[in-house]
């Protein structure tokens, strides 16, 4: 007996179906955006105001006093009415798609603002340590007025030592204690350690 086998399904139960998406037409949003942008730009100008008052002025006017057989849409002016709803319609969508953009712009600017924010401030932090990391390093180092000081103290030090050389250089040779060494020497008697009284030099 001749086993008939079955012809495979095209759809099997044990795996999911794919599922069947309608193909929309692509269009670059990029470019729709700029394009409502744009529209917006215009709408929000008194241009537009001022014009569009004009054409619905010029459109009553027409349809009210016109001939019967030229008025293409007379009272209660149906059709100008559903120009606007549709004008309405798309203006709203194309207005917040505008204003969808410049927030998005906005966020982006903002991120970027508190990013340079952190930046800076951490660069402000880091100045702010070298700054007085500078300070304390200075603050052991000998200033200008120190140093005067010092060379002053230095000087005054270095001319009493020489002074003191000086008189001692004087008392040897028996110049008078007071004297800056232009004095004729002492006539008196000098007195050595035992007492006893000599001629001065000058007088032997």
């Amino acid at each position: 007996m001749v086993e008939r086998r079955r012809p495979e399904r095209l759809e099997r139960l044990d795996q999911p179906r794919e599922v069947r998406r309608l193909q929309l037409p692509r269009f670059d949003p990029e470019a729709f955006g700029r394009w409502s942008e744009a529209i917006a730009r215009r709408m929000g100008t008194a241009h537009f105001i001022v014009y569009m008052t004009v054409v619905i002025a010029t459109w009553l006017v027409w349809n009210t006093l016109a001939p019967a057989h030229l008025r293409f849409d007379p009272y209660t002016f149906t059709f100008l009415t559903l120009m606007l709803s549709l004008q309405a319609s798309y203006a709203a969508p194309l207005i917040l798609l505008a204003q969808n953009r410049q927030a998005d712009r906005d966020r982006l600017a903002l991120e970027e603002d508190r990013r340079r924010a952190t930046a800076q401030k951490a660069d402000t932090e880091y100045l702010a340590r070298e700054i007085a990391a500078l300070r304390n390093a200075m603050g052991e180092v000998a200033t200008r007025d120190f140093l005067r000081s010092e060379l002053a103290r230095l000087a005054e030090e270095l001319d009493d030592a020489a002074q003191r050389r000086q008189r001692r250089q004087h008392r040897a040779a028996g110049w008078p204690a007071g004297g800056d060494g232009l004095d004729e020497p002492q006539d008196e008697m000098e007195t050595d350690s035992v007492g006893e009284g000599r001629p001065a030099p000058g007088n032997r």
